[in-house]
């Protein structure tokens, strides 16, 4: 894995939305392994169903912070998700 580092010049309003994105796919990434752990053993939960499953939590009233976060980036958290559970 690469990893770069590098100094960001920003605005304080970019740097409140840079936190709230991390922070909403934190929570997308928890919701997700949450799924993961709650579902019966004969319903099979794979990375397709977590992917699919972002849609629902956008959709989902309880939680309209989660529609602001792209499609995307939505997805890029339930993948990390599914990495972690993988490797478990």
């Amino acid at each position: 894995m690469l990893v770069y580092e590098f100094k960001a010049k920003a605005s304080k309003a970019q740097l409140i939305a840079i936190d709230k994105a991390i922070r909403i796919g934190q929570f997308i990434r928890n919701k997700c392994w949450r799924y993961w752990l709650d579902a019966p053993r004969e319903e099979k939960v794979d990375r397709y169903t977590l992917n699919k499953y972002t849609k629902v939590l956008a959709e989902d009233p309880e939680y309209p912070f989660v529609a602001a976060l792209n499609s995307m980036a939505r997805q890029a958290a339930a993948e990390r998700a599914w990495a972690g559970i993988s490797r478990f």
